[in-house]
């Protein structure tokens, strides 16, 4: 018997540690990194995952001796260009001297149990 959730694809729980909202696939939360449950596949369904997109960049402020704001903000859309959510990840001041480094990954996998159907559909 697999210790994997077998709900639907996509679906959401709250993490027990941070209350971030994750997937209720996951054994380890992706943002504290707690683990939630043993999980004997999960050393295979890990080879299994890709990083479709990773992006990494610094930011410091322009020469000068003022302090500038930034918002970091994350949105997601769909193939529509439909905007599905959007949130502000993080705010913050950068002082004269001082620099961020950013880095925005996506982490891809099966999900287990489910297979494609006609018209783009998951299906169990």
């Amino acid at each position: 018997m697999s210790a994997v959730r077998q709900g639907q694809p996509g679906a959401t729980r709250v993490c027990p540690h941070c209350k971030a909202t994750i997937l209720d696939s996951a054994s380890v939360c992706p943002a504290c990194k707690h683990h939630l449950r043993f999980d004997s596949d999960a050393s295979q369904r890990a080879a299994a995952r890709f990083s479709p997109l990773h992006v990494e960049g610094t930011i410091r402020p322009p020469q000068g001796d003022v302090a500038w704001e930034y918002s970091m903000v994350l949105s997601i859309r769909n193939e529509r260009g439909d905007e599905i959510t959007r949130q502000v990840v993080g705010v913050g001041a950068l002082h004269p001297g001082d620099e961020r480094t950013f880095t925005l990954s996506v982490e891809a996998f099966e999900a287990v149990g489910w297979k494609a159907a006609s018209k783009g559909r998951l299906r169990r």
